[in-house]
């Protein structure tokens, strides 16, 4: 079983007893979506469809956090840093979008996510935890943690191993400068509070105002650590996950399920941990723009091979990617391998992985190779006539793809041609001459090494000669694949002029 479907069974043995079951997961939405911030919603999405062809009754709710503190300015962003200095330290739903595109900065990320589940056809029910602030959701959790705020502390200190100075379960938004980051709470009868504006966070320091609210007036957050055992409750959550970092010990993780049993007197959740998504062995980071954003990834390959390549690995494994064009393609071949695979029984573990992944991430829909496709496309830069030679409608659905890897000149080395015939001589000419039309790619691929084997010369040597004739280049693609794309006939034609 792929590990979604094991985690969906853990529910339904662990929740039987519920008519609607509740899968959530969340993030929050400061910058570019990357490879990592997608698992926030691919990984439950997948449980929940998991759930579903049980026979269960599933809710899927993602779960936004843009109430937290705007602490970054994204690379991307980098034309509007005055602009947006100014509101450092703010909750990211009250940082106005300097694009002018959406609601706020928190929302304009948001909103970006949003398209992109919905390019990978994942479709939850979307949350904007600030507007659950607002309309009191949380309120009843301020006050059972405020009225029980020592052993909270003591709880949070023993998990974490840290002793939390000046520690307050609320978080207050300034009425002076509308920073969340750089106030403290100093004072709370269980309802009113009241609170300072002096913390220096580093990225920015509070404007040193004194100010006085209440719960019911939801100009406040609940710190992290107990935020997330209150959305769980809220959502009455029965499994999330989240990353490695969280389930490290005396990490968020470990606190939350100690705040669920002992505080709220609840049992705590199914939860899962995943590995990192790293570049090429380094973190993805949204405000250094380390990283080919999603919003660009999704122009360049076809949805289901980026659920693909994130769902094949084992959960907790950490996947180390490499975004560099040859990568990539292989990313889009390994799919493509995958949907070859027969539903059979004697599959090898790493074939059943594939084919797990594979069923997961949505059917194949292109009956022509991406890697074939760019080389038609590159000869006859017409999908028309694509069509024709390949005899597959089918190539349209990749179309748009394989432009944009020409267009961007991302086109693997070997892949990057143009047809340029020169007059065939000594062995090429020969071996060109004994040719035959309707020779399909392997055979022609294994003709080059018994007629290299007959003339005694290097196999390697006489592909580079015949490349060379063909394209004025040593390398190209798959020489067979490519004779047949070219066409026998007009290979001979135009390379064995007298």
């Amino acid at each position: 079983m792929h590990w979604s479907e094991m985690l969906a069974e853990r529910v339904i043995a662990e929740y039987k007893d519920r008519e609607e079951l509740v899968v959530t997961g969340g993030m929050t939405t400061s910058g570019p979506a990357h490879l990592g911030t997608i698992c926030e919603f691919l990984f439950p999405w997948v449980i929940a469809q998991q759930l579903k062809r049980k026979g269960r009754q599933v809710k899927f709710y993602f779960i936004a956090d843009i109430f937290d503190a705007f602490d970054s300015i994204p690379a991307e962003m980098k034309e509007w840093e005055g602009e947006l200095k100014a509101h450092l330290g703010k909750p990211l739903c009250n940082v106005p979008d300097p694009t002018g595109e959406s609601e706020s900065f928190g929302d304009h990320y948001l909103d970006e996510a949003k398209r992109i589940m919905d390019k990978l056809g994942v479709r939850p029910e979307i949350v904007r935890i600030n507007e659950y602030y607002e309309q009191g959701r949380f309120d009843e959790w301020a006050r059972l943690f405020l009225r029980k705020e020592k052993e909270v502390k003591e709880i949070l200190e023993r998990v974490s191993g840290r002793k939390l100075k000046n520690w307050s379960p609320l978080m207050a938004v300034c009425a002076h400068c509308g920073k969340i980051a750089t106030t403290r709470v100093v004072w709370h009868d269980g309802e009113r509070f009241r609170y300072v504006c002096d913390v220096d966070v580093g990225y920015t320091k509070g404007c040193g105002e004194e100010g006085e609210s209440s719960i019911s007036e939801h100009k406040w957050k609940l710190v992290w650590r107990l935020h997330w055992p209150a959305w769980k409750q809220i959502f009455s959550t029965c499994i999330e996950g989240a990353g490695v970092d969280h389930h490290t010990r005396g990490g968020s993780e470990d606190s939350c399920k100690q705040i669920t049993e002992q505080i709220i007197g609840k049992k705590h959740p199914l939860s899962y941990k995943y590995g990192f998504v790293l570049l090429r062995g380094k973190k993805f980071s949204k405000s250094k723009g380390i990283g080919l954003s999603v919003r660009e990834l999704i122009k360049i390959m076809p949805p289901q091979t980026i659920k693909y390549m994130l769902l094949r690995p084992d959960l907790e494994e950490n996947l180390n990617v490499d975004l560099t064009p040859p990568r990539l393609l292989r990313a889009i071949e390994e799919y493509e391998r995958a949907s070859r695979l027969p539903e059979k029984p004697e599959l090898i573990r790493a074939e059943e992985k594939m084919l797990e992944a594979y069923n997961l991430s949505g059917e194949r829909e292109w009956g022509v190779a991406f890697a074939d496709a760019l080389v038609y496309y590159q000869l006859y830069k017409n999908w028309e006539e694509v069509k024709e030679r390949t005899g597959e409608e089918s190539v349209m659905s990749i179309a748009g793809y394989v432009e944009e890897w020409v267009k961007k000149g991302i086109v693997p080395e070997e892949y990057a041609f143009s047809y340029r015939p020169s007059k065939a001589e000594g062995l090429v000419a020969e071996f060109l001459n004994r040719l035959k039309a309707g020779d399909d790619a392997l055979t022609i691929h294994n003709a080059v090494f018994d007629f290299a084997r007959e003339k005694g010369v290097e196999p390697k040597k006489l592909f580079a000669e015949i490349y060379k004739t063909l394209l004025g280049k040593e390398r190209g693609p798959r020489l067979g694949k490519l004779l047949v794309a070219i066409g026998v006939e007009r290979v001979k034609r135009d390379c064995l002029r007298s």
